[in-house]
């Protein structure tokens, strides 16, 4: 699974992006591979995303528990695919507590988000 890393330049929080590429039957997604962004959009308006979002809301609480990082941002992403295919996934920004505004997350920090992404795709069954 490419879990896309996108640390933000001057602030301490970076961004997520999880596509995903395999149906979910516990949240009525089946077919993720979409030839239009537009198809995609009536995906991410589906009550098995929205249960899905809620639940990624609970296990990502969860998994960042006690970290120092917050969620600042959960929602549904349309994700390109370089063959031209479109994908529903779930876009996220971690935002770092106590970190000096107008600073980019360390080296360390961004391990321990892409760390935390990781755990949290397992534990959703994303990959």
């Amino acid at each position: 699974m490419p879990i896309r890393l996108i640390p933000d330049k001057d602030e301490p929080s970076a961004a997520v992006e999880i596509p995903l590429e395999k149906s979910l039957p516990d949240y009525d997604l089946e077919q993720m591979d979409q030839p239009t962004p537009r198809d995609v959009d009536g995906i991410l308006v589906s009550q098995g995303f929205r249960d899905l979002v809620d639940d990624a809301r609970g296990v990502l609480t969860e998994i960042l528990s006690g970290t120092g990082f917050e969620i600042t941002q959960l929602t549904g992403a349309i994700c390109p695919d370089h063959e031209q295919v479109y994908r529903p996934g779930l876009w996220i920004v971690l935002k770092q507590n106590g970190a000096a505004p107008n600073s980019a997350l360390s080296a360390e920090a961004l391990t321990g988000v892409r760390k935390f992404a990781e755990q949290f795709a397992e534990r959703l069954d994303l990959a």
